[in-house]
């Protein structure tokens, strides 16, 4: 079982000042404590169910840039980046970049994108939810030409690239991880099938029906179920015993990689280390 950490907050670390150091912290202590994964959310305002707007939110590929200088072996994503906030190509450089500098562990997290109030607040468009599908499965294909080393044109409904050329090309092999946030039952498991190389699920009720649609995708697509990594998004009080036993129960759920959102105030690097050794010995449940 993969542990990772996702930091969706940044107000407990203090004014603008400290929040570098701190998370520069975190994220050291998340390496150094053998997590598989930092996450960071893509939102430019913070998101209701954490805190108002206003709360401090920095730019996620920027943030996971400077992770990246301050570790050294931690797989580095956002969770996810919203299909619209920018040009497809772009976000492909970007990745390729964050990739290329952490010497190939950078992940490609992306969904349809929800957060209507801060893209309007930005000016960013935000089409209907049907376009929002049609220009992630676009964008998911820019990205498998480009990591390819393809530079032909590209011609999509949304998209006309002239030459989406990548170099350098990314450090991972074949390419960056692609992840794909939403449970969605007709695109968006379909599209992890199709396109993607992980998936992210974040309620544990509906787990096991979630995972039997996308086995039943993989097999519409020729794809093996098993090479999907299957991640879930949790949180935990901050207690070794239900931490671990978080792990256990989604592990037995079929989920393989286990993401803790830290709340507020928490710092989770160091219980979230012994979780991962403790959910790997048979005896610690």
């Amino acid at each position: 079982m993969r542990v990772g950490l996702q930091v969706p907050s940044f107000t407990s670390f203090g004014g603008p000042d400290r929040i570098g150091p701190e998370f520069a912290r975190t994220a050291r202590d998340a390496d150094q404590g053998g997590l598989d994964s930092l996450w960071v959310m893509d939102h430019f305002f913070q998101i209701s169910m954490i805190g108002p707007p206003e709360e401090p939110m920095l730019e996620g590929y920027t943030a996971l840039a400077y992770a990246a200088a301050v570790t050294e072996r931690i797989t580095l994503g956002t969770l996810v980046t919203g299909v619209t906030y920018r040009n497809p190509a772009l976000l492909v450089k970007t990745v390729t970049t964050l990739d290329v500098l952490s010497g190939g562990r950078a992940w490609l997290g992306i969904g349809a994108a929800w957060n209507e109030e801060e893209s309007r607040g930005y000016g960013i468009p935000f089409p209907p939810v049907a376009e929002r599908f049609e220009r992630l499965e676009e964008t998911l294909r820019i990205a498998r030409q480009m990591w390819a080393g393809d530079d032909k044109p590209f011609e999509g409904g949304h998209y006309a690239l002239e030459r989406p050329l990548n170099v350098p090309a990314p450090v991972s092999r074949p390419r960056p991880r692609i992840l794909i946030g939403g449970a969605g039952e007709k695109k968006t498991l379909r599209f992890v099938a199709k396109y993607a190389d992980a998936c992210n699920l974040t309620n544990p009720d509906e787990i096991p029906h979630k995972l039997a649609v996308l086995r039943e995708h993989c097999a519409n697509e020729g794809r093996d179920y098993a090479d999907i990594e299957k991640t879930a998004l949790a949180r935990t009080d901050g207690s070794l015993g239900q931490t671990v036993d978080t792990i256990g129960r989604l592990g037995e759920l079929g989920v393989d990689h286990v993401i803790f959102s830290q709340g507020t105030g928490q710092d989770l690097t160091e219980v979230l280390a012994a979780a991962r050794g403790g959910a790997t010995d048979p005896g610690a449940r």
